[in-house]
């Protein structure tokens, strides 16, 4: 089996300064927030212009920020000039245009984007890139326009890590957030779960069972190193990286029964916080690093629970059913998701760090392992809806949920990146 692995080539997108821009945040989380109608049109340019058009309408819409208009009901010119008197009988609230050039092998794009109510220009920006990197500059551009508008991270430039399963083995798979640009790591195994990002995007964490041993493993894409952190005949799975970048959780069946640890890669000591008798697995840390979340059965049946850092006055916060795993904390740190076994199929829930508010998302088939973008807005998952498991994405109140990993490709796992990837 493979001990090494094939590091992806980091690609640079080079920004010019900004020529103007505005300021208007719309508060997207207000319950009375609708989509924003959006006029997008389409790059003027060469074939490459139309290929970014389509990559720029597909991040904005998914977002659930823009919505669309029908291009039929444009009635101003594509070129760079704007009268919100064409714009406002017809609802439309912001208008996004630009153009795209091609020299040799560099690409350059400018974009403006109106405000419709406002009457003004809020964005104007140049890019440029080389033309492999397209897809990235298609990204960042939908970035700096949901910042525009939300002054939130886009995150459209971010990646998800999934483990893949081909003729017994598994391989630990990286893409773009839409599926797109799909790489193997050359991580592979007959046995690999627990895939977790680094806060900063530059390591993975995952387990592996190698030579009849639990393993612990990091793969450190800026040194190209897969490192061995922890390896002994108890079970051994990952958990959260602290925000430090230096500690992450664990649980560990070497005192038994699974109990939950707290690893200092710099001390390269290990610190049990959990000592009842049963289950204590799945540990997800809050984004403050104070709290964790993980899954015990010491009430009788698997469920979630948060505590301290100390392991002690833990509080259950699943009462959906009576099989609830695999949770995952929100980045705002005030929701958690996880799942839960209803009518014999496992379905995702989300819940309020105090147990309030529980929101079922998913209803078809079974679905498993949640995992949220870097802003909250998106919840990657896996699921078997389409007869076998591949890995999915939806707007984390459940709304259009799709398939993103390769078709025939038995999928899971996922782990969705920070904003910055290696």
């Amino acid at each position: 089996m493979k001990r090494g692995f094939v590091i992806l080539t980091v690609l640079f997108l080079f920004l010019f300064p900004q020529v103007s821009s505005g300021r208007m945040y719309i508060d997207i989380t207000s319950p009375g927030f609708r989509a924003i109608p959006t006029a997008i049109y389409d790059l003027l340019g060469p074939e490459e212009a139309e290929e970014i058009s389509a990559i720029l309408r597909d991040d904005l819409e998914f977002s659930g920020v823009f919505y669309p208009v029908d291009r039929d009901a444009y009635i101003e010119t594509p070129l760079p000039v704007f009268n919100p008197q064409n714009w406002t009988p017809l609802g439309v609230e912001l208008v996004l245009k630009g153009s795209a050039t091609v020299d040799a092998d560099r690409i350059e794009v400018i974009v403006y984007l109106y405000d419709v109510v406002e009457a003004r220009k809020i964005l104007q920006r140049r890019y440029s890139a080389h033309k492999r990197h397209l897809i990235p500059l298609a990204h960042s551009i939908a970035d700096d326009i949901y910042k525009t508008v939300t002054g939130e991270e886009g995150g459209f430039r971010t990646k998800i890590a999934f483990i893949g399963e081909k003729k017994g083995k598994r391989t630990i798979y990286l893409m773009d957030w839409n599926g797109r640009r799909l790489k193997s790591t050359g991580i592979t195994a007959e046995l690999l779960v627990s895939l977790h990002w680094s806060r900063d995007g530059k390591k993975l964490l995952y387990s592996s069972a190698r030579g009849k041993q639990w393993g612990i493993y990091l793969a450190d894409f800026q040194k190209r190193k897969e490192l061995i952190i922890i390896r002994s005949t108890a079970t051994n799975i990952a958990g959260d990286f602290f925000p430090d970048g230096e500690r992450f959780l664990f649980s560990s069946s070497k005192a038994g029964t699974p109990d939950l640890y707290i690893y200092n890669m710099k001390k390269k000591k290990a610190e049990r916080i959990t000592w009842k008798r049963g289950i204590e697995i799945s540990p997800t840390v809050s984004p403050d690093g104070r709290f964790i979340a993980f899954v015990s059965d010491h009430g009788g049946t698997p469920q979630i629970y948060v505590m301290g850092l100390d392991g002690k006055r833990p509080r259950r916060i699943s009462f959906n059913s009576r099989y609830c795993t695999s949770p995952a904390w929100s980045p705002r740190g005030d929701r958690i998701a996880y799942t839960c076994m209803i009518g014999g199929k496992h379905q995702i829930f989300i819940v309020g760090t105090d147990g309030s508010d529980s929101v079922q998302l998913t209803d078809r088939g079974n679905n498993e392992d949640p995992s949220f973008s870097p802003n909250g807005r998106f919840i990657t998952f896996t699921s078997d809806r389409d007869g076998y498991k591949r890995v999915y994405i939806m707007r984390a109140n459940g709304e259009v949920q799709r398939p993103v990993s390769p078709k025939n490709m038995r999928a899971f796992g996922p782990e969705w990146s920070p904003n910055k990837v290696f």
